[in-house]
């Protein structure tokens, strides 16, 4: 203290005339005060006591009430309990240059448990300048109500008023914390409305009354394009759309088969208020009709409401029972023109002349052979009262095998007529095979020629082959030379010298043989 005294009475004895207006706690100031502080510079007194630091703080307390004010509240950080009992310049220092930083504070360490604001949810990863305007408000202004911060978040506009935190927490806006009986409302919410998002309906803030009619909300989801009004709840209930209540059976045309699956606006077309429905089949089904209007339109006379395929029309009631291959056919395989008009043959023919394959050769009496199972199936015809009785082999050969064309009357009846390939004598016997073949096979032969023709084989005749003296093909009937020479001219050694003759001298049994004849 001694050592205080002679320094500042140094200073004074040397301190030049023009400078007695400097105050001697001026010239011990180790520096420049901050730049809020600097109108104090030549007023200690404000901050400093004479030779007593202790009493330094209660010095800034004058200035700084608001702080002063947390320390006595206990509020605040300057309220909390490792804070208030310490003296303030533990914390802030001056005289360190007009733009020092006298608080010591870093953001990234500091603990917002000693403020009235404890950080929890997601405000612990929000950043400090989310709150705290640093470059115009000091720290200690931000606000600690919600809707202070969150003003241009808040989706209802202000209409719920700001205490937000009565319905929401800090972990996120969507997590509510209350429990809000929507029951007591004009509007109870029921089966798919209770899973819906509040927004969903008020779109202009919750506390906005809104209408409850249906189409408020579900205008946009109206398929029905306000054909059906505006009575939503006439149709469907909560539980869905696809839940209608409607009972189309109270009115005069009550749904049945496959109409029960039929949305309403497959027929409901037009307003329903506004136009009446016919009730008629062919008014909504005319585009379904497969007959092109040549069966009326009188459809449930053959149709029912199950199934266009499945009808009821017994065409077993008619002059024409359906039977065996017409039962599948289609109706328009016979009815070509308006039903209620033409007039049908019920002949076979009627239909099918174009079928006949006879060319009308077999006349118009289809069923004398065919039957309705099919043209093919268990024809019936007798050909044994045909000119050819089909006997032996011929009774189990296709038709076809004779009748090359289906026009039966130009087959021929002669055996060479279809058997032509077959024959090995290549017409050498002649064209009448029944001489010596019959039906049962053509291995199967018997030809007598002593007894069939004018000349009997006998001698070295008897053993010969056919070919050996029918050489030329025969086209009708066989007229062979029954002189010697005809055949042997060529074994003639008398070279004609006694005459043609040769059964004057020889006999069959060897030309070696001679006896003559006078």
């Amino acid at each position: 203290m001694f050592r205080l005294f002679l320094y500042f009475s140094f200073l004074i004895l040397f301190i030049p005339p023009q400078s007695h207006a400097v105050r001697i706690e001026q010239l011990a100031m180790p520096g420049k005060l901050i730049k809020d502080h600097a109108e104090y510079e030549d007023r200690c007194e404000d901050c400093h006591k004479d030779f007593s630091e202790e009493a330094q703080s209660y010095l800034c307390s004058d200035c700084h009430e608001e702080i002063a004010l947390d320390v006595t509240r206990k509020k605040g950080y300057h309220g909390d309990a490792l804070v208030r009992d310490r003296e303030c310049s533990e914390c802030h220092t001056d005289h360190k240059g007009r733009d020092a930083n006298i608080v010591i504070f870093d953001p990234a360490t500091f603990n917002h448990k000693q403020t009235d604001f404890e950080l929890r949810g997601s405000h612990k990863l929000a950043a400090c300048e989310g709150c705290h305007d640093r470059e115009n408000k000091k720290y200690r202004e931000a606000p600690t109500e919600c809707y202070a911060c969150h003003k241009e978040d808040e989706p209802h506009k202000g209409l719920l008023g700001k205490n937000c935190d009565s319905c929401h927490n800090e972990k996120q806006w969507n997590e509510l914390d209350y429990d809000f009986d929507h029951n007591q409302t004009d509007f109870p919410l029921k089966f798919k409305h209770t899973d819906i998002e509040c927004l969903t309906c008020h779109t202009e803030g919750i506390s906005k009354k809104i209408s409850i009619e249906c189409v408020t909300c579900h205008i946009i989801n109206d398929v029905h394009g306000g054909r059906y009004g505006k009575r939503c709840q006439d149709c469907h209930t909560e539980r869905g759309w696809d839940k209608g209540k409607f009972d189309h059976d109270q009115t005069d045309f009550p749904l049945r088969g496959s109409h029960e699956k039929v949305v309403c606006d497959a027929c409901h077309k037009d307003p329903i208020f506004e136009k009446e429905m016919k009730m008629d089949c062919y008014s909504c089904h005319q585009a379904d009709d497969k007959h092109h209007g040549q069966n009326g339109k009188q459809c449930n006379d053959c149709h029912t409401p199950t199934a266009w395929k499945k009808y009821i029309f017994d065409h077993d009631t008619t002059d024409f029972p359906l039977k065996g291959a017409h039962r599948d056919n289609p109706c328009t395989s016979c009815h070509k023109k308006d039903i209620y008009k033409e007039d049908l043959e019920i002949e076979c023919i009627g239909c099918h002349r174009q079928d006949d394959v006879h060319k009308e050769d077999q006349g118009e009496q289809c069923d004398d052979c065919h039957n309705e199972q099919g043209w093919n199936n268990k024809i019936m015809f007798d050909h044994d009262i045909t000119s050819f009785p089909l006997v032996g082999l011929h009774a189990t050969v296709p038709c076809e095998e004779c009748h090359i064309s289906q026009v039966y009357s130009d087959s021929k009846l002669t055996c060479i007529s279809c058997h032509k390939v077959d024959d090995v004598h290549e017409k050498k016997l002649g064209v009448k095979c029944i001489s010596c073949h019959n039906p049962n096979g053509w291995g199967i032969w018997l030809f007598d020629h002593d007894l069939q023709t004018e000349y009997v084989l006998d001698g070295k005749h008897k053993n010969l082959d056919c070919h050996a003296c029918h050489t030329e093909p025969v086209e009708d009937e066989i007229h062979l030379l029954t002189t010697c020479v005809s055949c042997h001219k060529k074994d003639d050694i008398h070279e004609g010298i006694h005459t043609d003759y040769c059964e004057r001298c020889h006999v069959t049994s060897s030309f070696k043989d001679i006896q003559i004849k006078r």
